[in-house]
């Protein structure tokens, strides 16, 4: 069965472009203009990937980004925006996107950095299938965590990267080590940064006190 790839893009260009190079690959294409239309494909029509600009008129990337993961909704987003603050780069990322491409981008990083997403949503997660520190609990297999029972909302990324942690638990692991062992050969455009965000968003969800974790220590 083919991918589905939803592309939530108010520019008509930007929007062709990117459909006509998914279909080339064999993806099924939907798109929206806005984001309340983009919200409504995404609850109904369940894609493998959302590729999310920022600036969209009525209810922008952001807010879109905030609706889908507060319903549970772990669909990889990759945000396209001409916002290349790095302020706005934090806060997509903390909002549960799993990547970020500043416009104006090229179509082969731009892909390269889905075939990284895909990848890590769909390839299995070996060796651990449950794992439980404090009050947290892991299921590898359902790509589930609670904290005290309740349900935390992670992403696929997320998953690998406390995967990653408790393989290497007691190591020392350098951020290139984290590029290398989640992004793979797909590494070149991922800074520093992004995996500070990344970490510092997994603080949140699963530390007493995020400004003093226990846990994920640096």
């Amino acid at each position: 069965m083919s991918k589905k790839v939803l592309i939530v893009e108010d520019d008509p260009g930007i929007s062709l472009s990117l459909k006509d190079e998914f279909e080339s690959l064999g993806y099924m294409v939907f798109k929206a203009e806005n984001g309340r239309k983009g919200l409504a494909i995404a609850r109904q029509k369940s894609p493998d990937l959302i590729i999310l600009d920022l600036m969209l008129p009525g209810m922008d990337g952001y807010e879109v980004c905030r609706e889908l993961r507060n319903e549970g909704n772990r669909t990889p987003i990759i945000m396209l925006t001409a916002k290349n603050k790095e302020i706005d780069k934090v806060l997509g990322l903390e909002l549960g996107a799993d990547d970020y491409v500043t416009k104006p981008f090229s179509l082969r990083e731009l892909m390269a950095r889905v075939r990284a997403v895909i990848r890590r949503t769909t390839e299995r997660i070996e060796d651990i299938d449950t794992y439980c520190f404090g009050q947290i609990e892991l299921d590898f297999k359902k790509y589930e965590a609670r904290r005290e029972g309740k349900k935390l909302e992670l992403t696929a990324l997320q998953f690998h990267m406390l995967k990653l942690l408790i393989q290497k638990k007691g190591e020392v692991l350098s951020r290139d080590e984290f590029l290398d062992e989640i992004w793979g050969r797909d590494n070149v455009w991922i800074s520093h940064r992004t995996i500070d965000s990344h970490i510092a968003n997994i603080r949140k969800k699963i530390e007493d006190d995020p400004s003093h974790p226990s846990h994920i220590l640096s």
